[in-house]
């Protein structure tokens, strides 16, 4: 069983003495979130020695596709993040000299982001060691369980608002 929240707890302990019938469901609600933020926590330690995070982490791998560089809106349109989040993450990389800002030969309002040797390097690394962590946490299951639990994971989120 994985160990969730204190509050979740709470709120888990609270439907049980009301009777509602519905702990069980919260438990697993809140086993998924714990699971998720574990997972979380994991992937900042181990992106953490390369001053990193998952959103700076993705950048460099986006850019590693691209010698010849995006601009800062191609690159939050592809991360799925937003120019100002974009932003932040671009200064944080360009300080820690992974990428540079070149401006654009023409106009002067925008830049195209390359990746610097040290960026270039550390996507190359990185990307490899992120994605068999990512594959070992997965690999124990056979290919059935995976797609019985894509399946199970994709009701829960047909159930979400709009903003699923």
């Amino acid at each position: 069983m994985i160990t969730i929240d204190h509050k979740h707890s709470a709120l888990i302990a609270e439907a049980e003495r009301r009777g509602t019938g519905q702990a069980d469901n919260l438990r697993a609600c809140f086993e998924v979130l714990a699971l998720a933020a574990a997972i979380d926590r994991d992937c900042a330690a181990r992106l953490a020695p390369y001053q990193l995070s998952e959103g700076k982490f993705v950048l460099l791998f986006l850019l590693r596709e691209r010698q010849d560089g995006l601009s800062p809106h191609e690159l939050a349109e592809r991360a799925g993040v937003t120019r100002a989040t974009v932003t932040g993450l671009l200064d944080g990389l360009e300080r820690d000299d992974y990428l540079l800002r070149q401006p654009h030969e023409s106009d002067r309002r925008k830049s195209r982001i390359v990746l610097t040797a040290k960026g270039e390097a550390a996507a190359a690394a990185l990307f490899d060691a992120h994605t068999r962590w990512i594959a070992h946490l997965f690999e124990d299951f056979t290919a059935e369980e995976r797609q019985v639990l894509s399946g199970l994971l994709a009701r829960v989120r047909g159930k979400l608002g709009v903003s699923a």
